[in-house]
């Protein structure tokens, strides 16, 4: 079952580690569009979206495991 994302709200910031990453400028205006108007913003956004690709990640291991 594939985990669906949701535009994240502004959490409260738990303890993180800053990171320095490259996106295509167009990744990037798309993303921007995504949240705008929400409550939301860039990071949260991306961190929702390794979020649910590690989730992703583990059910297809699990799932092959079981084969």
């Amino acid at each position: 079952m594939r985990n669906k994302f949701k535009i994240p709200h502004i959490p409260a910031t738990p303890p993180t580690t800053t990171k320095s990453i490259r996106f295509p400028n167009e990744m990037i205006e798309e993303v921007e569009e995504a949240i705008r108007g929400k409550d939301s913003n860039f990071s949260a956004f991306v961190v929702e979206a390794v979020r649910v690709a590690l989730l992703d990640l583990k059910e297809e291991e699990n799932f092959t495991d079981s084969i």
